[in-house]
């Protein structure tokens, strides 16, 4: 597995990272343990050094998965966790839980974070969400306050604003930002990206799969269970799924000329986009873990950048990414 570096932190990761919310949390009922358990492992032994979770999946049964399965591989990882949601009384609706970045809140949610993944530190803290009610320069002084204590090595915020991220990085210097990016959600290309990569900030890209839809595997046709929160997104009403199939189309006749599935092709334009992106698609299978994988093979010429970018430009994508309650926690 080829290896990059987020930004100017040296924090080297491998290529592609593994998005661990599904396996307990979204996307229907959690899983088997000891089927993620095994699956997490398979992930490490193929090279995988980069896992992804929050302590509001589940809540907290995400961490307690992820700390477990890898505790045996703690030398080899790098684990990403999230502080940011008041998980008092939520339900398990990502979202439905309230902001809560205050200090104090952080420092209690690392405490448990730290004993959920079985960790004396943790690698990267993403603030999860902005938290409008308390100013960023508290939230990245607190987390300098525990990366001065040894509680935490590197810092990120998720789904923030350019104005955000450079008065936090003014504070403590970010390693990444995770916010959503792929072909069917390319936001962040007009102002976030050019400021990353002006400050060497590294990006990970969540849901670089489009919460599926990018493989080809959804239609119109698709029914998604009330506990599936992709029953609740725009996005994935039947209309909208059918409306966005020309993508589907586009990246279909890549991937025939390529030899590769249209999930490889999404995977692959990503991370030839910047040397400092690290994609995190989830999955819960092992046949999907290994064909992600190979996208870090898949060799995207310029030409090919160039067709897929010039087709991808006369396809506008039908429905919000979010619910608007949703909608308004990002960019912020």
């Amino acid at each position: 597995m080829q290896k990059r570096k987020l930004g100017k932190s040296n924090l080297q990761v491998s290529a592609l990272g593994l998005g661990c919310m599904g396996m307990s949390f979204s996307y229907g009922p959690p899983k088997d343990k000891q089927e993620m358990s095994t699956l997490l492992r398979a992930a490490v032994e193929r090279g995988i050094t980069f896992f992804d979770t929050a302590e509001v999946y589940g809540p907290f049964l995400n961490e307690e998965l992820v700390g477990e399965a890898l505790a045996p591989f703690r030398k080899q990882v790098i684990i990403a966790t999230k502080f940011g949601f008041d998980l008092s009384g939520s339900n398990n609706r990502p979202g439905a839980a309230g902001l809560n970045s205050r200090p104090e809140h952080i420092k209690e949610a690392v405490e448990g974070s730290l004993k959920r993944l079985k960790v004396a530190v943790i690698d990267l803290l993403y603030q999860h969400r902005v938290d409008p009610n308390v100013p960023i320069e508290d939230v990245a002084g607190a987390v300098k306050d525990l990366i001065r204590a040894g509680n935490v090595k590197h810092f990120g915020l998720s789904e923030a604003g350019v104005q955000t991220i450079r008065r936090a990085h003014a504070v403590q210097p970010l390693t990444a930002l995770q916010s959503e990016y792929s072909l069917w959600t390319r936001t962040p290309e007009k102002e976030v990206i050019p400021t990353l990569e002006e400050l060497g900030i590294g990006f990970v890209p969540y849901s670089p799969l489009g919460k599926g839809y990018l493989t080809g595997k959804i239609d119109e046709n698709t029914t998604f269970d009330s506990t599936d929160f992709r029953s609740t997104l725009p996005r994935f009403t039947p209309e909208a799924l059918k409306a966005n199939q020309a993508l589907i189309s586009l990246l279909g006749s890549i991937a025939q000329r390529k030899r590769a599935t249209p999930a490889q092709i999404a995977l692959a334009w990503l991370l030839a986009q910047k040397s400092w992106i690290v994609p995190i698609p989830g999955t819960t299978k092992l046949h999907r873990l290994d064909e992600n994988i190979s996208a870090v093979s898949v060799d995207l010429t310029p030409d090919d950048l160039r067709s897929i970018d010039v087709a991808a430009s006369k396809i506008t994508v039908q429905g919000a990414r979010y619910p608007e309650k949703l909608e308004q926690m990002t960019g912020r």
